[in-house]
């Protein structure tokens, strides 16, 4: 690593588990005496991944987040290459032929599975589809139908959180994000009253994080509905954290709320696990069977049943990784098979598509960090192939392949800030929802050197 050569470096995925490879790359390298050239491949024509296109609008936080990778990504040691699809546009094999190593950071886009009787049915949702859409993701159909006044939200992380604090909403409080006006005017006329969120474990066993929690119980004209005897089944489980121990606090505070004087509710029923949704040509409900405390943590089934009227369920129990073609995969498990990030000598794999989709952005980060101590050791050992001569871009041209860029993206940017600042609601961004006025306005042709 101490030639004049630089160390050629692909990542796939420009989400945060990419935007930290590269950017710890760069710093490993230079620490051990070397320089690196790091191209930075999204399929998508903007960058930031889930942060993006997979937070809940109404996060302002999550802006710190998108600062930190944009100083990132603008400090001009990462190339970032946009609406380039590896499998489509570029074959894996055809990086690996022009790159030492290649990084996969695609994440996991997909909603799990769950295998229960009519999860098929018109009206039954992955939570994924549901938040690509209030993001407004390029690939996702542009209206959502929000027809039905009583829904269901199978889970109990964060995710199912924002999918259920977003349903409950009034559309209007959502003018001060950067939704797109389609998603805006369908939020504005939904049918949504009541919002039901299911978990198979007790309060004690939840996943929220608990600013996710407040931000629920902060919602306007919202009541919160709890069940006593879901608290009481609960009452010898210790808790397992001191931020359970903040939630559970939380949570009690909501039960000596007043209720009934709000147009919405959320109820949150604890000690259910799905069986079926049910209905013939759409969803007309749901049957859960109760559990309860086992022994060691474990969960029983009571044979208690119980059905709700419903119009349409959400299922938010976790995300499936997204494979890239060409590259090993675990079906299974929903990620590339890995070794502490190590595919094999040259292929390499770093977040949610290395370890499943568990953690939150700051793990993201030591996850990258065990990655790149392959990368770098495998090329201090003479493991990585030498790369054939000539730029990516020289291929893609040929191909006729359009493609974004920073600079590009910088054009993108300003444009949404510009929308939103001269919306009649005065808002910090508008995004741009059709994939070609992205590309157009980033001002991307045939790529060319």
């Amino acid at each position: 690593m101490t030639s004049s050569a630089p160390l050629r470096v692909a990542i796939v995925g420009s989400g945060p588990a990419g935007i930290y490879a590269g950017n710890l790359l760069s710093k490993a390298v230079a620490e051990n005496g070397g320089t690196v050239a790091i191209d930075l491949f999204e399929s998508l024509p903007v960058p930031y991944g889930l942060i993006r296109y997979g937070v809940s609008p109404d996060h302002p936080r999550i802006k710190g987040v998108i600062d930190s990778l944009h100083h990132m990504l603008g400090d001009g040691d990462i190339r970032f290459l946009g609406n380039i699809e590896v499998g489509r546009d570029v074959s894996l094999d055809e990086l690996r032929e022009r790159y030492h190593a290649v990084i996969l950071a695609t994440g996991a886009l997909r909603d799990a599975a769950l295998a229960i009787p009519g999860i098929d049915l018109p009206r039954s949702y992955g939570a994924a589809d549901f938040v690509a859409w209030y993001d407004g993701h390029p690939d996702v159909p542009r209206t959502w139908p929000l027809d039905q006044t009583q829904v269901a939200v199978i889970g109990n992380g964060n995710v199912a959180l924002d999918v259920a604090r977003v349903l409950a909403k009034h559309g209007e409080d959502m003018r001060t994000t950067d939704v797109p006006d389609n998603v805006l005017a369908g939020l504005e006329g939904s049918a949504v009253t009541d919002v039901h969120v299911f978990g198979r474990r007790g309060p004690s066993g939840i996943k929220f994080t608990p600013i996710e929690l407040r931000e629920l119980g902060e919602v306007r004209d919202l009541d919160i509905i709890l069940d006593d005897a879901d608290f009481e089944l609960d009452a010898d489980t210790v808790p397992a954290s001191n931020q359970v121990k903040v939630m559970q606090r939380i949570l009690g505070s909501w039960r000596s709320r007043e209720v009934g004087q709000a147009s919405r509710r959320l109820h949150l029923h604890f000690w259910h696990t799905p069986v079926a949704v049910l209905g013939d040509d759409g969803v007309t409900g749901l049957r859960f069977e109760r559990t309860r405390p086992g022994v060691d943590g474990a969960l029983e089934r009571t044979g208690e049943f119980r059905e709700y009227a419903v119009g349409a369920v959400y299922r938010a129990i976790g995300y499936y990784g997204t494979r890239v073609e060409g590259a090993p995969f675990d079906e299974a498990r929903g990620v590339v098979p890995n070794t502490e990030g190590s595919v094999e000598p040259g292929l390499y794999a770093t977040g949610w598509v290395k370890r499943g989709p568990i953690g939150l952005i700051g793990s993201t980060k030591s996850d990258a960090l065990e990655t790149i101590g392959h990368v770098v050791a495998d090329a201090q050992a003479g493991l990585l192939s030498a790369p054939v001569d000539g730029d990516i871009l020289d291929l893609l041209a040929e191909r006729g392949v359009r493609n974004t860029d920073w600079a590009g993206w910088l054009e993108l940017d300003a444009h949404e800030r510009a929308l939103g600042e001269n919306h009649e609601h005065r808002r910090e961004r508008v995004k741009v929802v059709d994939r070609d006025e992205q590309v157009d306005i980033a001002g991307a042709g045939v790529l060319a050197l």
